[in-house]
């Protein structure tokens, strides 16, 4: 157990054992180098909760969910981020909160980790390009870190940023995008129960490929507004700008709900393929707000979703 020190934030009050991820002591008890990175074969076992928020559909299995996926900072294939992560260094790692805060500051991912609970959210996870898989993330809300910095009145939205060190992210020193990766939401969105934190997945520490040490999950929107490897979170009253839409508008809307009605221009989003299916499995169906509905349908009674995509 870590025990609370005087320099400690005045959040932090108590420490669980089982609440938390301590990564220094995590990385010395696996025998890991100084600043070492975290991918490869064998992570560190997190304690966690399960989550009433958690789908009971099949899991996809820990292989499928580090070998295929979109991490553009190493690279444009699927493959690329196992490949090429395994030289991030995560730890350590900090987090800048500024913007429309009553705390602002660089805050050490260990103190922002120590005083919440970490929960297993097993979420279906759809892809823009119109594949999906079903993760069992470890996290917290992000409403818990957002109410410990204080949000003030006037913040409408959050702008989040992805780490840019091209040195280790060899993505970062090709064309095509510009760096750093942005994304964005809605307070209200931010808000959400559903919208998560992610320090891991399958009861391990998060790996390199998947968006170490701490990305975000919104599971009713497409996968590219689950920002990964986050280094900084701002409060702000305007829209922030995000990535895929500075690239694309037309394509890639700010909002990016999961909407079967409202297609891609070059794809149907009336279906997806889940990964791991098999060839001959076909396509399933693709729920409206990736099948939460329920819970967040009421954030957009009064908007035009094929107009705000």
């Amino acid at each position: 157990m870590r025990k609370t020190r005087p320099t400690d934030p005045s959040w932090a009050d108590v420490t669980p054992k089982a609440d938390f991820l301590n990564r220094r002591q995590i990385m010395a008890g696996a025998g890991a180098m100084a600043l070492g990175s975290i991918a490869g074969p064998s992570f560190a076992s997190i304690d966690a909760k399960p989550s009433k928020f958690s789908t009971d559909a099949k899991p996809n299995t820990l292989k499928e969910i580090t070998s295929y996926n979109n991490f553009y900072e190493f690279g444009w294939d699927k493959s690329d981020p196992a490949q090429y992560a395994g030289q991030l260094v995560t730890d350590p790692w900090s987090i800048e909160i500024d913007g429309m805060v009553d705390k602002p500051g660089s805050y050490p991912l260990d103190d922002i980790l120590k005083p919440v609970t970490l929960e297993q959210r097993i979420y279906r996870f759809r892809c823009v390009e119109a594949w999906s898989m079903v993760v069992p993330w470890i996290g917290f809300e992000l409403s818990n870190l957002l109410n410990r910095v204080g949000v003030q009145p006037s913040a409408k939205y959050v702008a989040f940023q992805t780490l840019y060190r091209p040195e280790q992210m060899p993505g970062q020193k090709q064309g095509g995008i510009d760096w750093p990766y942005v994304e964005g939401l809605r307070i209200d969105e931010a808000m959400n129960p559903l919208t998560i934190l992610a320090t891991g997945l399958y009861d391990e520490e998060m790996p390199n490929q998947n968006g170490a040490p701490i990305r975000l999950i919104v599971p009713w929107k497409y996968g590219f507004k689950s920002i990964k490897s986050i280094v900084k979170i701002s409060l702000t009253d305007k829209q922030p700008p995000t990535t895929w839409n500075k690239l694309q508008p037309r394509e890639y809307g700010f909002y990016a709900n999961v909407n079967p009605k409202v297609d891609h221009p070059r794809w149907s989003q009336a279906t997806e393929r889940r990964v791991g299916a098999g060839l001959f499995a076909g396509r399933q169906e693709t729920l409206m707000f990736n099948g939460y509905g329920e819970e967040v349908a009421q954030l957009y009674k009064a908007m035009d979703l094929a107009k705000y995509y």
